[in-house]
């Protein structure tokens, strides 16, 4: 999606300190913050959640389907890790 340059959101679930180590350019709103922050997850485009290994973006998921109608979420399976394992190696592995 980001190399197709799709319009979607991307929110990154994971914690302040995480988010400073590697990033790969995700809304950073984290898990414990979620709530206080629905009005900030796009409900027009697709919106891809990611964590470090992928559980909270999972919480976040069905959190965010719980809260409000969201239609098009996903979870980035294997949140930071798997993206930097099989996406792009330049990425910090914690």
């Amino acid at each position: 999606m980001i190399d197709q340059r799709e319009n979607f959101q991307l929110v990154d679930v994971r914690e302040l300190c995480e988010y400073e180590l590697n990033n790969i350019g995700g809304e950073l709103i984290p898990l414990g913050e979620l709530k206080d922050n629905i009005d900030r997850i796009a409900k027009d485009k697709p919106v891809v959640v990611i964590c470090q290994g992928g559980v909270r973006s999972a919480k976040a998921i069905q959190t965010l389907e719980r809260a409000a109608a969201f239609e098009q979420l996903y979870n980035l399976r294997g949140g930071i890790l798997a993206y930097g394992k099989e996406v792009d190696d330049s990425v910090t592995l914690y």
